[in-house]
């Protein structure tokens, strides 16, 4: 792999109709799991570490992970801070090596989300390495590590375009009905695609990134409550609309929640079968299984490959 920023990637997606998945790492089983699958398909691939895996890993001992992936195989590779709600956080990944980072500004007032949007950029473009940066307009509703949300505000076009131009951000994640975590809805939430075109065609070159696109599938679900385990409400995008937002001028796909449950399902299935089994290797082995199957089926929906 070529370990590269999200410029040319999201660029080329935006040209050519389709979008990169971006996966939620924490940890060496999951980081190998999503270099395995994209290296065997040959596709691009951005891995994303939120603020919490950050801080639960270490942004250094991540950057050290997914460069040797990157050694393995001949596709490009992305790593990215995730929700970074601060100017520090962002410094912090950027300084420890990261490719791309997003700075998630969308819940203070308006003038200062550009402002400090606009200091994480000026940041970031200012390295030998160039990073690339993602902030977000709108407001996505729901829980996922370090956000939460109980108010959805779709992004605005015409606010858009006047962030990217005081910003200069490489790409925009926008609310379009997508939602964090494993219970995104009482019913099956609804893409709001007029919102996405609307923003596309005040911002044409800006590839626009969705947030919050976990399908929360029904297996890892009902393994997970098989061996033990308690969900009481889950809810995901559906798969149709997965192909069908790829297809708009939404570049960057992010999915978190569906490697988890298949992780989870995983160990949870292996201890309960194997009770001998006490070698973190035997059960994080079966999770990481069930975790490159996940991935596999999300870039058949994602790039249909």
């Amino acid at each position: 792999m070529a370990f590269v920023n999200t410029k040319k990637m999201l660029e080329d997606a935006l040209k050519n109709g389709y979008a990169v998945p971006a996966f939620n790492i924490c940890n060496l089983e999951s980081a190998q799991a999503v270099a395995e699958v994209a290296g065997e398909k040959n596709v691009p691939v951005i891995i994303s570490v939120s603020e919490g895996a950050g801080k639960y890993a270490g942004y250094d001992y991540i950057t050290a992970i997914v460069k040797t992936a990157s050694k393995h195989y001949k596709n490009d590779i992305a790593l990215h801070l995730d929700h970074g709600k601060t100017f520090e956080a962002c410094k912090a990944a950027i300084d420890a090596g990261f490719t791309s980072v997003m700075f998630d500004g969308s819940a203070l007032p308006y003038e200062e989300n550009v402002k400090e949007t606009k200091r994480v950029v000026e940041y970031a473009h200012s390295q030998a390495k160039y990073v690339t940066v993602e902030a977000e307009l709108g407001k996505i509703i729901g829980t996922e590590d370090m956000i939460h949300s109980d108010v959805e505000s779709f992004t605005d076009p015409d606010e858009a375009k006047d962030f990217v131009n005081r910003t200069g951000v490489d790409s925009l994640a926008i609310s379009i009905g997508t939602a964090h975590g494993v219970n995104k809805s009482i019913s099956t939430p609804i893409i709001q695609y007029g919102v996405i075109d609307s923003v596309h065609e005040a911002n044409p070159n800006l590839p626009l990134v969705a947030h919050g696109s976990s399908t929360v599938p029904a297996k890892w679900v009902d393994l997970i409550k098989k061996y033990g385990g308690e969900i009481k409400k889950s809810q995901g995008i559906s798969e149709e609309d997965i192909v069908k937002m790829s297809k708009t001028a939404i570049c960057k796909i992010n999915m978190d929640t569906d490697l988890r449950l298949a992780h989870t399902a995983g160990v949870r299935q292996d201890l309960a079968e194997n009770p001998n089994h006490f070698d973190q290797r035997d059960y994080n082995k079966a999770g990481k299984k069930n975790v490159k199957e996940q991935i596999a089926h999300a870039f058949e929906l994602v790039m249909g490959k």
